[in-house]
């Protein structure tokens, strides 16, 4: 059971081993041994693991002289080693264009084109293709491809052809060179039609200009009437297709001329006609000609396939959906045949076709819905009168489980527009789900996520219209009744079946794996809709009997939504069990860490000691559970001092379980900003407690009138609450910086990360208003949150920003006062935001992108710690190498990296003589590259030696030597030029000796 929980954490990029990983010189020494090999088996193993080599070190030394060594194999090896460097070089093509040696590379390649073997000769064309993105304009290779295709060789002849393709596609000389020969070759009768076949492909790449582009597609065009075959037309056709893709310029009169053999009685043409349609209109459904469409669409409702044939027309059609100028013209047309066939479709028992005209009707509401358009009420009443009988449909049939997720997206997207169908959907849903009857475990997972989608649109809107904390903050009433809490929405009233369903899981024997993840979105469902409250005992022995039947890594995931979803004390018991129950150290003391933190939480929302807490559920959990209430027995200041106290052991804990791999960086200084925060809340409570005991000076008002701040007559308050502003204000570009950090972080994260810099900035903003005369603009408020628990946050700091303006009116600068109606309004609000139980980001705990970069600085000292020797007189050239590696099932899932601006800072720390005065000590240089394939490179040049005037008039003062500190710092810019301050940092000793030819000379200016 702790395998599997040290399993999971390894798919969120958590692993936490400590096995060191080989360098890149151990790892080719290996290699080059068993290239060196007398046995062929293990040549070519060595030379099918240099692709994972190329993904590891993607440096261009190391490459190069790889690829050297393959080229020199492929030279004297015999054509089985051949083929295996074809392969690497076919897996490597991303990395080939950092040979630095191409000519020496080609040389030894290009040897083998001379072999008598036509074998050998067909796999160094293909080796050829393969690296054509390097060498695209060598006329050798040109002329020895065109060779190749005049060969009596059908293999060569077949390599040629490929080697054709992608050259073509890199060389504007080459393609326009081989356009004629290509034409005769397909034109001539001793072409067979099987090359013909092969040759007409190599033509969707010549695209390079108009007039080529042109030809090439008077070619094609007068193709078709020649070889009317069922094969010759696709093929045509899908090169007629990528060209128009690739000049734009031709989609209206491809989509023409595909909607005339559009009418093609075989099936095979025309099912590759509408893949060609959908492609085109991906790429540019804006340019489709007019009509187009409304033909398109009357060949669907005549089509004779009301299959297969149907649904890819809808699918051409719901492509187009995305171009609001389609949605356009779909919702004008008078005749309204988009309507017409959607509704026929949706009748069919073909649910591929009916998926697809559900998502066209859903993809018009929408678009009404998001331009203002008062949507057509015949969309909106089809999709509500056919989407409860497709569900229940697809929910019995397990082949049905991408369909079922196409209907239950578009009730979903529907929701968020209409919330009449959000009520039915609702039903719809929460019936299948408590429902006995048995359905798929897929099935019911997907209606779990869909009740999760429902159930976040219910809370933001309830947040929205009627905010309100539990009304008694220092006591928690349990309801004896059936239900959870008082309801207050449709959603709600579903949380006792959703439990009962949970119970019922819970209480059989065994659960199976499939049910597993019903249980934890479940879990997730309720806990997210119980948000800002705390959590009844039904509830908890709910729970306590779901995780009793549960293996451990589903008890950490229902911890963790519990922990998300602001349900403290439900994920402190499940972490502080778990962790008593894995072998690996560094696993306990994360597992311990996390207990801490939603300990030093419970007492922050409960108001008494954890202790306190867990006895009480313990009674009432028991038969005569006499206690109902749970008092609050701790003052604020209590309160602040011991959650504080555990958020500083959290942050320790998490240190001991991080690791020079896997540091956990973001989950470390999340802590700490938390604790920091509640130590800046801690000390404004004591200012308030020593506001009564420390009266203002009796010489307090003649300070104010010497000073000319007229606040400081009120003693030593005012500069408590000043020094508190500071404060404040660096919690607030902390959480700033860690912002600015995480960049591979989830949106929901950003956005939680953002409030709680904006909850800084309105505390600040308050105390700011009370101690200073002239306090500065109030924070923007940002705009509304997209996720519950950060519109919750947000609402809370509304609430502050209402408190502020209510209790404390305007006041003129000269009658400003510091009373302790002023400290009890901070107190107040420092309540809300302790009665917010904090919802912990969804990147604390699940690293779903993870982007790092690699960098490699030159020169390197022979040494590790010495300093690099720069002779005097001379300039140090900084080179920089980086490698961005992305790790994870869906590299740049929510942003990826457009450009590094790299930063190289160099500071003087001990200078050779000090008779001089310099302008500066620290030089600072900035570049930006653009990665070219996750590779990246820069050059610095930086003059090391200052000449600053500092004697007579007349005299120069030079710099003899000293030794510089150079600090690279990388930062990513993402697609919407955001700076992302991801690092790394780089250090590197510089040593400038002292000229000993040079003594600090006094050089006169002449003047003229």
């Amino acid at each position: 059971m702790t395998n599997t929980l040290g399993i999971r954490m390894n798919s969120f990029s958590e692993n936490f081993s400590t096995e060191t990983e080989q360098d890149a010189t151990s790892i080719l020494t290996e290699l080059d041994k068993g290239l060196r090999s007398t046995k062929i088996g293990e040549q070519c193993e060595a030379i099918v693991r240099f692709p994972k080599i190329f993904e590891k070190y993607p440096f261009p030394i190391l490459i190069n002289s790889s690829f050297l060594k393959l080229a020199e194999f492929f030279r004297v090896g015999s054509n089985l080693l051949r083929l295996w460097v074809l392969r690497v070089c076919q897996q490597s093509e991303k990395h080939t264009d950092k040979i630095i040696n191409v000519d020496e590379f080609v040389r030894r390649v290009f040897m083998v084109i001379h072999s008598n073997d036509p074998i050998a000769r067909a796999l160094t064309l293909r080796t050829l293709g393969a690296v054509a993105g390097v060498i695209p304009e060598k006329q050798q290779v040109h002329h020895a491809i065109r060779r190749a295709l005049d060969s009596h060789d059908i293999v060569e002849i077949e390599a040629a052809i490929d080697a054709s393709v992608l050259f073509a596609a890199q060389s504007k000389s080459f393609a326009i060179s081989m356009c004629s020969k290509v034409a005769s070759m397909i034109e001539s009768l001793q072409t067979p039609i099987k090359m013909k076949l092969q040759l007409i492909p190599v033509l969707k790449h010549m695209h390079h200009d108009a007039n080529t582009a042109a030809l090439v597609k008077s070619l094609c065009r007068n193709l078709l009437p020649k070889y009317p075959s069922e094969d010759f037309v696709v093929v045509i056709l899908n090169s007629l297709t990528q060209l128009s893709c690739a000049t734009l310029v031709d989609i209206p009169d491809q989509v023409t001329l595909l909607l005339t053999y559009l009418k093609d009685p075989r099936k095979g043409v025309r099912y590759s006609i509408l893949h060609s349609m959908r492609l085109l209109a991906l790429k540019g459904a804006h340019l489709w000609p007019k009509g187009a469409l409304q033909t398109l669409l009357t060949k669907a409702m005549h089509c004779n396939d009301m299959g297969d044939e149907q649904s890819l027309v809808l699918n051409v059609v719901l492509t187009l959906t995305e171009c609001p100028v389609s949605c356009n013209q779909l919702l004008n047309d008078e005749q309204n045949i988009v309507l017409e066939l959607c509704t026929s479709c949706l009748v069919l028992e073909h649910h591929a076709a009916t998926s697809k005209a559900l998502g066209i009707l859903t993809k018009l509401v929408t678009y009404c819905y998001t331009e203002r358009i008062p949507p057509t009420i015949s969309y909106v009443d089809q999709i509500d009168l056919h989407i409860e009988s497709l569900i229940y449909v697809s929910m019995v049939d397990v082949k049905l489980e991408k369909e079922l997720k196409n209907y239950l997206k578009c009730g979903v997207t529907l929701s968020q527009y209409n919330q009449d169908f959000r009520h039915r959907f609702l039903d719809i849903v929460g019936c299948l789900l408590t429902d006995n009857f048995v359905y798929p475990s897929k099935h019911l997972t997907l209606l779990c996520e869909t009740l999760g989608a429902l159930g976040s649109q219910y809370m933001k809107q309830i947040i929205d219209t009627s905010f309100a904390l539990p009304t008694d903050s220092n006591a928690m009433e349990v309801d004896d009744e059936d239900d959870v809490f008082r309801p207050t929405s449709a959603f709600h009233e579903m949380l006792p079946k959703l439990l009962k369903k949970l119970d019922a899981i819970a209480n059989t024997t065994t659960i199976s794996d499939d049910q597993v993840p019903i249980v934890e979105t479940l879990s997730a469902v309720c806990l997210q809709s119980m948000l800002g409250t705390f959590l009844p005992v039904k509830v908890l022995h709910t729970f306590d009997r779901v995780l009793k039947a549960t293996n451990y890594w589903t008890q950490y995931r229902i911890a963790r939504s519990a922990s998300r979803y602001g349900h403290h004390y439900l994920a402190s018991t499940i972490y502080e069990r778990l962790s008593s129950n894995v072998s690996l150290e560094k696993l306990h003391f994360f597992l311990s860490g996390l207990s801490q933190i939603s300990k030093a939480e419970c007492i922050l929302n409960y108001g008494c000691e954890f202790e306190t807490i867990d006895e009480y559920y313990k009674q009432t959990s028991s038969r005569d559970g006499a206690t109902k209430k749970l008092q609050s027995t701790l003052t604020l200041a209590e309160r602040l001092e011991r959650s504080v106290s555990l958020y500083w052991k959290a942050l320790a804990t998490l240190k001991a379980s991080s690791s020079t791999n896997h540091p956990l960086t973001f989950q470390t200084e999340f802590v700490r900003l938390r604790g920091q925060f509640l130590e800046a809340m801690f000390n404004l409570v004591i200012i308030k407690n020593t506001q009564s005991i420390t009266p203002p000076p009796i010489i307090a008002q003649t300070l104010a009138q010497n000073s000319r701040d007229y606040l400081q007559k009120f003693g030593h308050v005012t500069n408590q609450l000043r020094k508190a502003v500071k404060i404040l204000k660096t919690c607030e570009d902390s959480y700033l910086k860690l912002y600015k950090f995480a960049f591979d972080a989830d949106p929901s994260t950003l956005e939680f990360l953002e409030i709680n810099q904006h909850a800084c900035a309105i505390l600040s903003y308050s105390v700011e208003t009370i101690c200073f005369v002239s306090p500065s603009e109030p924070p923007n408020t940002p705009s509304d949150g997209s996720y519950p628990e950060t519109k919750f946050l947000l609402a809370a700091c509304r609430k502050i920003q209402n408190e502020l303006t209510k209790h404390l009116p305007s006041e003129q600068s000269n009658q400003k006062t510091i009373t302790n109606r002023h400290t009890e309004l901070i107190l107040n609000q420092l309540e809300v935001l302790m009665q917010m139980p904090i919802c912990m980001p969804r990147f604390f705990f699940q690293v779903l992108q993870n982007t790092s970069i690699k960098l490699s600085i030159s020169p390197q000292p022979r040494i590790a710690g010495d300093p690099v020797i720069v002779q005097p007189g001379s300039s140090l050239v900084v080179k920089v190498e980086g490698v961005i590696q992305h790790h994870g099932k869906t590299p740049s899932l929510y942003r990826s990296v457009d450009s590094v601006q790299l930063t190289l800072t160099s500071q003087l720390i001990s200078p050779k003589t000090t008779d001089f005065k310099m302008a500066s000590d620290t030089i600072t240089l900035t570049q930006t590259v653009k990665p070219h394939r996750d590779f990246l490179t820069g050059n610095f040049m930086i003059a090391l030696n200052n000449i600053q005037p500092a004697g007579p008039a007349g005299q120069f003062n030079t710099v003899s030597g000293g030794q510089w500190q150079l600090t690279l710092e990388a930062c990513v810019i993402d697609g919407d030029s955001v700076v992302w301050n991801t690092g790394p940092k780089s250090q590197l000793l510089v040593r400038v000796p002292e000229d000993t030819s040079k003594q600090m000379n006094t050089v006169p200016i002449r003047r003229f």
